[in-house]
């Protein structure tokens, strides 16, 4: 049976479905911080390991830990700043155009939309009948949406990415910190692999749940990414302390 629609009808949107507004600021915020945790975890998992491989001594592994930990937070909190801001600045600049085009040749830009709905299947009455409504109800966010995917409202903020960043850096990083820190010194090693992969394992279904791929595709990609990095910088700092570089 068909369903009926009526002219003041309003479908409801699919509950999974990212129909919600403010949807690129909050993907924004989530992979910058999801990204930062598992960064934050693995750098400073390898450099604890690394320098706990050379010697048993407390204060080197947290003095090396400490260092790690700030020195990543600030690097990610910078490198998602600089990479939001270009594409932040970017938008804007596409934006302040299209408003600029609108108000110096709106028949032009009209055409233009019709011709958009038009080579996407629809005739070109109803092309242009569609490019009329959107243009009379909001040109702008018509015209941005159709030509440019953009939303006006919800341009990435680089402070928010920055922020989320260097925040999940530097949770995710305290984890193997207190890890090698707080064990007995016969434990250490192996208790901080423990606890570095199953923080990893979660980071990875984290990530695939929000980017709607594989779960464990995407654990056993993070977790052997991981491992690889504790037992490298392990190997490398045992070896500099047994030769007795360190």
């Amino acid at each position: 049976m068909a369903t009926e629609f009526t002219r003041d009808s309003t479908p409801e949107p699919h509950p999974n479905e990212p129909h919600r507004a403010g949807l690129a600021q909050r993907l924004n915020w989530l992979r910058a911080g999801v990204l930062g945790a598992n960064d934050g975890i693995v750098s400073v998992a390898a450099v604890v390991v690394g320098v706990a491989g050379a010697t048993p001594v407390a204060g080197a592994i947290l003095t090396a830990g400490a260092a790690a930990l700030v020195g990543g937070a600030i690097s990610m909190a910078l490198g998602e700043y600089v990479s939001v801001s270009s594409q932040s600045d970017s938008e804007k600049a596409l934006i302040a155009k299209e408003k600029r085009e609108l108000e110096e040749m709106p028949e032009q830009e009209l055409k233009e939309l019709a011709g958009i709905y038009q080579a996407r299947g629809l005739s070109p009455e109803t092309a242009q009948q569609v490019a009329v409504e959107l243009t009379a109800h909001d040109a702008l966010a018509a015209h941005l949406s159709a030509e440019l995917h953009i939303d006006q409202n919800d341009v990435v903020s680089p402070w928010h990415a920055a922020f989320a960043s260097a925040l999940s850096f530097t949770l995710g990083g305290i984890l193997p910190l207190l890890a090698i820190l707080l064990t007995p010194e016969a434990w250490r090693i192996p208790l901080t692999f423990v606890v570095v992969l199953l923080a990893l394992a979660l980071t990875g279904a984290v990530a695939a749940h929000i980017g709607g791929s594989s779960r464990i595709r995407a654990t056993v990609r993070v977790v052997v990414g991981g491992a690889i990095a504790l037992v490298a910088t392990f190997l490398i700092g045992m070896l500099l302390g047994t030769t007795g570089i360190v």
